[in-house]
């Protein structure tokens, strides 16, 4: 087992039985269905991160997380999501 930066010990393919493997390996495909089902019901979350990213790559802060924490944090936020909400639906 490999020792990361911080002392932290990496992970140690030889610990999990093929049985667990087996679990983990479902467990980790049922996890990004679930996912990927909630993002497809949830435009709004798409909205979010889309409109960060954006706001990020055009303005290219050099301070990222403070940059982040004014953004998820802006008042106004919620009244945009759900404007570009209606603008969608309108456009459908």
């Amino acid at each position: 087992m490999a020792t990361l930066r911080g002392g932290l010990l990496g992970p140690d393919p030889g610990a999990l039985s093929p049985a667990q493997l087996e679990q983990l390996r479902n467990f980790k495909i049922q996890t990004r269905i679930a996912n990927e089902k909630y993002l497809r019901t949830h435009k709004e979350v798409e909205l979010l991160l889309s409109g960060f990213f954006r706001e990020m790559f055009l303005k290219r802060p050099d301070n990222i997380l403070e940059f982040a924490a004014d953004y998820f944090t802006d008042p106004r936020l919620p009244n945009k999501i759900h404007m570009q909400l209606i603008e969608d639906k309108k456009a459908a």
